[in-house]
């Protein structure tokens, strides 16, 4: 049942838009992490100003006790996926989560094959 429900959002979100220049836009994930990623973005984002409003209440002083303690129950009520630190910065090409350059949103072998072949505008390697 699970599986088949997660199957049908991936072949859901597969489908390619239109686009003006072929080859240049992808309209698909490349696995389920990516898509999980991407619901823990949207989830972070849609939570963003409750989280800050009950986290200020949580860590002002002057507030009496009992508040914070009612704050403290309020975050940890909201969805878990709704906190910005369980985001990961993931390869749009082949999902791998670590040694993601942050400005090209690609790992640092994907990075280094792509500005190899002169693919990647700006960027050449170093000859001394």
């Amino acid at each position: 049942m699970a599986a088949s429900m997660a199957s049908c959002l991936l072949r859901a979100f597969r489908q390619v838009a239109p686009s003006s220049v072929p080859g240049q836009f992808r309209g698909y994930y490349v696995d389920w992490k990516m898509l999980r990623d991407l619901k823990r973005r949207n989830m972070a984002f849609e939570y963003a100003e409750e989280r800050l409003r009950i986290n200020s209440l949580r860590k002002n002083t002057i507030l009496p006790k009992y508040l914070q303690e009612v704050a403290d129950q309020e975050i940890a009520a909201l969805p878990r996926d709704s906190c910005s630190v369980r985001i990961r910065n993931r390869c749009v090409m082949t999902s791998r989560p670590r040694g993601v350059k942050r400005r090209w949103r690609l790992s640092r072998i994907v990075f280094r094959h792509l500005a190899d072949h002169g693919q990647l505008s700006g960027v050449q390697r170093a000859v001394w």
